[in-house]
């Protein structure tokens, strides 16, 4: 009985989650190389127009903003390899006529860094698969379908959290009933290609599943990870081990309509970190600084231009500073603090693959693919049986 049981519940959570699975493996095949294939798209927004040496980085954020009173810039590298553009994020401001937000139709902005001219905006994320916003549409895609916010809830962020929680689940379950005895232990590992058709199909979804499960339940635990991290993974983990404070998890949100407004310019806190940085003993310069106008929070991080993406390891070392008031208020340095802090940091270099370099960015797009075949053989196999019931 417990077994006919399990089958059942793998049956109906995969028929359930096929089509959100198979789109999510589809996408994270795709979108480990967000960066390079939407560079080879879109050359226009990350190649500079013209060749001479960049003005600084706070001058050409500042003609940003003149441009647009609208926004603000809230992301930007501090450093530019030669011949790269600026790109910087931007969030709307509010409207004090109504008190709520500008409507700009943009979050990014690419910037000459020679002359200081504006060489494209978009929206981040905007559903359109034109070649300006395809790579953003799927990365989006990914982790959220597209789904609206409501009741101050990122419906899609919940839901594919809440989905990966059932996957995580499931994949026990499917450990489980893929070793009906152990007797016939091995056949779970074999491929039937000679015999082709149906039983092919079918240890492709079995036998292919448990030859790569350690992997995805990795990927489905990091899921939750990535989606539900300030309401399931952190309060799980400490449970587990002791959290250092996070200056972004665990500071109070302000009202969408009344953000925090920075006191402290972009150039002082550069000088503030850059200062705790020598401290520190760090050798990489400033790479990129956010502000989190929800938290009240500068950040700035520290690696070599190019190097923005964390390609190997726990990704890069980051300062916090009130934005009020310059005050540091944490740090995050990966492979520092307790096994709960090592098990945070991970989250997304193990999910992305990065943690491994380019092979596990191959592994991943690999894994994703594979996911996606899990979904596919699946439904296959159901419509099948299905087929060959009596009416």
């Amino acid at each position: 009985m417990p077994r006919r049981l399990f089958v059942t519940l793998h049956r109906w959570f995969g028929l359930g989650a096929a089509a959100f699975l198979f789109i999510a493996g589809t996408t994270g095949a795709v979108i480990s190389w967000d960066h390079e294939l939407d560079a080879w798209l879109n050359p226009h927004l990350f190649k500079a127009r013209n060749a001479g040496p960049a003005r600084p980085i706070p001058e050409l954020i500042q003609r940003v903003e003149s441009a647009d009173p609208r926004v603000r810039v809230t992301f930007a590298p501090l450093a530019l390899e030669p011949g790269q553009a600026l790109t910087v994020s931007v969030e709307p401001r509010v409207d004090p006529a109504s008190g709520t937000h500008f409507q700009p139709g943009y979050n990014q902005v690419t910037v000459d860094p020679a002359t200081g001219e504006i060489q494209g905006r978009r929206e981040w994320g905007r559903v359109s698969l034109a070649r300006e916003n395809l790579l953003p549409f799927l990365y989006k895609l990914h982790y959220s379908l597209h789904m609206p916010r409501a009741w101050g809830i990122e419906l899609g962020v919940w839901f594919m959290g809440l989905l990966a929680l059932a996957w995580v689940a499931d994949s026990f379950v499917v450990l489980w009933i893929s070793f009906p005895s152990l007797q016939a232990w091995a056949q779970s590992f074999r491929f039937r290609f000679r015999q082709g058709g149906f039983r092919l199909v079918f240890d492709l979804h079995r036998s292919g599943g448990v030859w790569v499960w350690p992997l995805v339940l990795l990927l489905a635990i990091t899921s939750v990870g990535m989606n539900l991290n300030r309401e399931v993974m952190r309060p799980v983990v400490s449970l587990l081990s002791k959290l250092t404070p996070s200056p972004l998890a665990d500071r109070p949100v302000a009202p969408p309509n009344e953000p925090r407004e920075p006191l402290v310019a972009l150039t002082d806190v550069v000088h503030l970190a850059q200062a705790e940085a020598r401290r520190r003993a760090w050798p990489a310069p400033p790479g990129a600084a956010f502000l989190s106008t929800e938290v009240g929070v500068w950040g700035v991080g520290f690696f070599e231009p190019g190097r923005g993406h964390g390609d190997g390891g726990l990704g890069n070392p980051w300062l916090y500073f009130d934005s009020r008031t310059g005050q540091p208020v944490g740090a995050d340095v990966p492979g520092t603090g307790s096994a709960g802090d090592f098990v945070m940091q991970a989250m997304f270099p193990v999910h992305s693959g990065r943690i491994l370099g380019l092979p596990g960015r191959i592994l991943i797009s690999l894994l994703g693919l594979a996911v996606s075949t899990f979904c596919a053989t699946g439904v296959w196999l159901w419509l099948r049986r299905l087929k060959a019931r009596p009416r």
